[in-house]
């Protein structure tokens, strides 16, 4: 049941069969129906969680009312709202199951416990926070400097399952571009392979 989140964490650091042992049990495990909202805006994010099965989506609503994707969490992902999970501030992101979903959890006091317990777990979550921070950037950079197209592209090459699981009004919101403008970007590329 566990075997990919000890693998996922096996790629930062070497467990021995206690510390496995350990780790699991300090984890929840969540299956979720589609299309569930986990966490609202202005709530304080209470969880930290590896995604086992399905796909998520972390948004927020702009001036406007207008739902902005920030990114997709799939499968061998981990998902959270880092900042209010850490700083126990209000939130400012919604996050909301695209897919029925099964996630295993941490919740801030167990997750002390772990690092409190397992210190050299410190290094899997410095990793994880980096790697967000990462993936963050480079959406900015991109979005900011390259074509619609462009865009589209690498979102794809990024996240190459996602296409296929999502309706395409939220691969539009994450790229900043309307629904229409994806349908023919797609028809383009699909007629440029035939």
């Amino acid at each position: 049941m566990y075997a990919n989140i000890i693998k996922n964490v096996s790629k930062c650091i070497s467990l021995t069969k206690e510390e496995e042992s350990l780790f699991t049990s300090m984890l929840d495990c969540w299956t979720i129906s589609k299309k569930t909202i986990i966490l609202r805006a202005g709530e304080i994010c209470q969880f930290e969680g590896y995604i086992e099965k399905g796909c998520v989506r972390i948004f927020y609503l702009n001036e406007n009312s207008v739902e902005v994707t920030l990114y997709f969490a799939v499968e061998d992902w981990w998902v959270s709202d880092i900042a209010s999970f850490y700083e126990k501030t209000p939130s400012n992101f919604f996050i909301e199951t695209l897919e029925s979903t099964e996630m295993c959890v941490f919740y801030p006091e167990t997750k002390e416990r772990l690092l409190n317990t397992i210190p050299k777990f410190e290094k899997v979550f410095r990793t994880l926070v980096q790697r967000n921070l990462s993936v963050l950037q480079n959406r900015l950079v991109r979005t900011i400097s390259k074509p619609a197209t462009e865009r589209y592209l690498e979102f794809v090459k990024m996240y190459p399952s996602i296409p296929l699981r999502v309706p395409q009004y939220y691969i539009a919101s994450y790229l900043g571009v309307s629904p229409e403008f994806v349908s023919t970007i797609r028809k383009r590329l699909s007629s440029n392979k035939a």
